[in-house]
C-alpha cells in the first residue's frame, strides 16, 4: 500500500476549513442540503482520499497530485464576468446555449437562472436550489454515494455552486446546450464542482461538457455530476477533455435510468495531466438503452483511469460499452468496466469492449472488463485488447506510396473513427475529427486550448480514403 501521510495531511487540513467556515459553505443550503453535508463530512473523515490500496484504484495514485498546496474558492472572485471573454467557441456555425463557470462558480451576470419559453431551466446550481426546492428534494445527492466513495463525500462537503439544467415532461429542447468549466485562478486550487441535471418523461436534451484551462497553474477538480433520465427521456451526452499538463480530473457522472429512457455518453480525452473518469450508470427501468462510449490519446508521462459502472436493476434493457485509447511516450492508462446484471434484471443484454495501442514500450495499459450476473436469462459478452500498430497494414499503404508516418496516422485515426463516429452532431463530429488528426501529427501535444476552441489554422487532409482502412 502506498504512503498517505501527504494525503493524510491534506485531509485534515480540508476537515480544518469546513469546520471553521460551516456557516459560510451552508448560508444558502436548504435543510436536507446541510444535513447531507454534515453526514458527508463523517464519511469523509472515515474514508479520506482512495488510494492505490483499494480495489477500484489499484492504478491510479491521487498522491502526487495532492501533494500541492491547493486554495480553495469558498466566494466567486470576481462577480461581474463576461463569459465571452472567457470562453470563445470557434467551431464554426455551432450554435448552442453556452453557461460557464470560472474555478467552481457560475459566471452569470446578473443572470442566475435562465428560464425559457417551453420552460427549459438552465443555471446556477446555488441559485436553483432556493427558486427550485422541490426538484432538489427529489435528486440532489440521490445518485453518487457518499459511504463509501470518498471523493464523493468531499466534493458534497464543499459544493457550493455549478450548472442545473432542468427540461420539464414533452419538451424536446432542439438547441445544444454547451456548459464549460473553465480555471483560472492565482495560485494552485482545489475545486468541487457539483452539478444536477434532470430530464422530465418523453424530454430529450443534447448537451456537451467541456474543461478549458487558461493558466499553467496545478489544479485539482474534482467534479460531481447526477443526472436523472425520466420515463421515455432522451439523452444525447458528450464530456470533451483537452487540459494541460498541470491539471488533475476526477469527473463523476452519475446517471440514473427510468422505462424506456435512452443514453448515449461521449467522453473524449485528447489531453490531461491525469484524467480519471468515473461513470456510473443505474438502470433502474425496463426497456432501456445505454450506449456508453470513450476514446483516449495521451503522450508525455500522462494518465488517465476510465472506471465505468453500468448496473442493469430492472429487465429487458440493453446497454452498450465501446473504449479506445492510443497511448505514446511514457503515458499509462487503466479501463475498468463493471457490467452487474442483478437477479431480477432478466432479458438483459449487455456488450463491452475495450481497445488500445500502445505505441512505444514504456507506455501501459491495464485494462480490466468485468461481467458480475445473476440473472440466467441475459446475453452479456466483454473483450479486451492491447496491442501494438498493424505492421502488416502499414507495409501494404507504403507499398502504395504512402509514407511510413503518414501510414501509421491513418490507421491509428481509423482507429480512433470507430468511437468519433458514433458522434451524432456532426459539427461536433467534424471538429473531434480534425483535433484527432492533429494530436495524432503532435500538433497538439502542448495545445492549451479546450478542444473546441483550437487556434490552429492548417488544414491536416487525409490522402487517402479511410472508410477503406480498418484495424481491429
Amino acid at each position: 500500500m502506498e504512503t498517505t501521510n501527504e494525503l493524510f495531511e491534506l485531509k485534515e487540513k480540508l476537515c480544518s476549513v469546513y469546520e471553521n467556515n460551516r456557516s459560510l459553505i451552508a448560508a444558502g443550503d436548504l435543510p436536507f442540503v446541510t444535513e447531507l453535508r454534515e453526514k458527508a463530512f463523517t464519511h469523509f473523515g472515515k474514508l479520506g482520499f482512495p488510494h492505490v490500496g483499494l480495489e477500484a484504484w489499484k492504478g491510479t495514485s491521487l498522491e502526487k497530485a495532492l501533494s500541492h498546496n491547493y486554495g480553495l474558492s469558498l466566494v466567486p472572485i470576481e462577480e461581474d464576468v463576461n463569459a465571452d471573454d472567457i470562453f470563445k467557441c470557434e467551431i464554426p456555425h455551432f450554435d448552442t446555449l453556452l453557461v460557464t463557470q470560472l474555478n467552481g462558480w457560475f459566471v452569470h451576470q446578473g443572470q442566475p437562472l435562465r428560464v425559457y419559453p417551453n420552460g427549459l431551466i438552465i443555471g446556477s446550481l446555488a441559485s436553483a436550489m432556493k427558486a427550485y426546492p422541490e426538484i432538489f428534494n427529489a435528486h440532489y445527492g440521490r445518485y453518487a454515494p457518499i459511504d463509501d466513495n470518498g471523493l464523493n463525500a468531499l466534493n458534497t462537503v464543499f459544493a457550493l455552486d455549478g450548472f442545473f439544467i432542468y427540461v420539464p415532461d414533452n419538451v424536446q429542447v432542439e438547441d445544444v446546450v454547451q456548459i464549460v468549466n473553465v480555471v483560472n485562478f492565482p495560485k494552485d486550487i482545489f475545486i468541487q464542482t457539483r452539478n444536477l441535471i434532470v430530464l422530465g418523461k418523453n424530454s430529450s436534451l443534447k448537451l456537451v461538457q467541456c474543461d478549458d484551462s487558461i493558466d499553467h497553474r496545478d489544479s485539482f477538480i474534482n467534479t460531481v455530476s447526477e443526472i436523472a433520465l425520466g420515463e421515455h427521456a432522451k439523452l444525447d451526452h458528450y464530456k470533451l477533455q483537452n487540459k494541460d499538463d498541470n491539471s488533475a480530473l476526477v469527473n463523476t457522472i452519475c446517471f440514473h435510468m427510468a422505462d424506456h429512457s435512452e443514453l448515449s455518453s461521449n467522453a473524449i480525452s485528447l489531453n490531461g495531466g491525469m484524467i480519471r473518469n468515473n461513470i456510473n450508470v443505474a438502470i433502474d427501468g425496463e426497456h432501456c438503452t445505454a450506449n456508453i462510449n470513450g476514446l483516449f490519446l495521451v503522450g508525455k508521462n500522462q494518465h488517465i483511469d476510465n472506471h465505468v459502472f453500468i448496473d442493469h436493476i430492472k429487465p429487458n434493457s440493453v446497454s452498450n460499452e465501446l473504449f479506445k485509447g492510443i497511448l505514446d511516450d511514457h503515458s499509462s492508462g487503466v479501463f475498468n468496466g463493471h457490467v452487474m446484471v442483478r437477479r431480477d434484471a432478466q432479458h438483459t443484454n449487455a456488450y463491452q469492449k475495450n481497445r488500445n495501442i500502445l505505441l512505444t514500450d514504456k507506455a501501459t495499459m491495464d485494462t480490466r472488463p468485468f461481467l458480475e450476473i445473476y440473472a440466467d436469462d441475459v446475453k452479456c459478452s466483454h473483450g479486451a485488447t492491447v496491442g501494438q500498430m498493424d505492421e502488416s497494414g502499414i507495409f501494404y499503404m507504403r507499398q502504395r506510396g504512402i509514407p511510413e508516418d503518414e501510414a501509421r496516422v491513418l490507421l491509428l485515426f481509423a482507429f480512433a473513427g470507430e468511437v468519433v463516429n458514433l458522434i451524432n452532431i456532426p459539427i461536433l463530429r467534424e471538429r473531434i475529427n480534425e483535433m484527432i488528426r492533429k494530436r495524432l501529427r503532435g500538433e497538439l501535444s502542448t495545445c492549451d486550448d479546450c478542444a473546441l476552441q483550437c487556434k490552429y489554422q492548417h488544414n491536416a487532409p487525409c490522402v487517402i480514403d479511410l472508410s477503406n482502412i480498418q484495424l481491429v
